[in-house]
């Protein structure tokens, strides 16, 4: 494998965004350009408007701007898989394509990596601008990143990341689809830490995400990287097992301590409705880790480079 040269590489994964990367970039070039060496990888994932014409334009203007064009619409996080395999230098940072992640703190992330003695340093925002339901998926991702792999040093993930390129020799191979950058960094490295940085207003368009997708981000992190809700289902399973014993003494005991019969239908419906329910959970929690491994099988690619700029 080429050896990486010093510098930064700034990977930020674009859809729709045509209106925002010419500030972005510049932006970009103000803070790097006197650190040294570095790039700007523009990864379109399979935006439906102009924004790969934006992106060539970019790069023809700048040999520091490289694009690459997915063939379709992979998700957020396989842009950036792509995006870091192709980086070119030592530290990767991470950001957004609105604007909300100000590129001028980009210094404090990579001088936060040397302080902390850390390989991944994320950027928490000091007031969030996300709308609820965003802030509500990130926490459960978040929850099930911190609990089932081991991520506790780091109290906050943010789409905001600094990290050593080399991390990703450990996630090298296929990796299918419904991954998590978070997710695959701790599979090269336990030292994280964070920093608050300013999380500044969309000034230009709105999200492209809505509730239903985090939501099915929030289930893919958590069933693909993490065994929680296996264990929760085991745990519910126990529940509804003691519960059913002691529904059981109940009924055997009330007619003998109080001599009162026990009521029929109610109770039999009640019994019914909580055994049919954790059963259907447990079903579906396994019938998730069921698809993944479908999916798994079929080996559907993490992305596929349908076009790239040359400098």
């Amino acid at each position: 494998m080429k050896a990486l040269e010093p510098g930064v590489s700034v990977v930020v994964p674009v859809f729709k965004s045509s209106a925002t990367l010419p500030e972005l970039i510049d932006r970009i070039g103000k803070v790097l350009e006197p650190l040294g060496g570095y790039e700007v990888v523009l990864v379109d994932d399979g935006s439906p408007d102009d924004t790969w014409a934006a992106v060539a334009q970019l790069a023809s203007r700048s040999p520091a701007v490289r694009g690459l064009r997915l063939g379709r619409n992979f998700g957020q996080h396989s842009a950036l898989v792509a995006g870091v395999r192709a980086a070119r230098f030592s530290r990767t940072v991470t950001l957004d394509d609105d604007l909300q992640n100000p590129p001028e703190e980009i210094p404090r992330l990579l001088d936060a990596m040397q302080q902390q003695g850390a390989d991944v340093i994320y950027g928490v925002p000091l007031k969030t601008e996300h709308a609820f339901y965003r802030r509500l998926a990130g926490r459960i991702t978040r929850t099930a990143l911190g609990s089932g792999l081991g991520v506790d040093s780091a109290p906050e993930l943010s789409s905001y990341r600094a990290f050593r390129t080399d991390i990703r020799d450990a996630f090298a191979g296929d990796l299918g689809t419904g991954v998590s950058l978070d997710a695959l960094l701790t599979w090269g490295s336990s030292r994280f830490g964070s920093i608050p940085v300013r999380h500044d207003a969309r000034s230009v368009g709105a999200s492209n995400y809505t509730f239903p997708m985090l939501l099915r981000f929030a289930i893919d992190t958590t069933t693909g990287y993490s065994t929680v809700p296996l264990r929760l289902a085991s745990l519910l399973g126990l529940a509804a097992g003691i519960l059913g014993l002691l529904v059981l003494l109940w009924a055997i005991l009330r007619p003998i301590i109080t001599g009162e019969s026990v009521p029929g239908f109610p109770f039999l419906a009640s019994i019914i409705a909580i055994f049919s329910g954790a059963q259907m959970l447990t079903l579906g929690i396994i019938g998730e880790y069921l698809a993944r491994m479908h999916f798994r099988i079929m080996r559907k690619p993490t992305y596929v480079v349908a076009e790239e700029t040359r400098n």
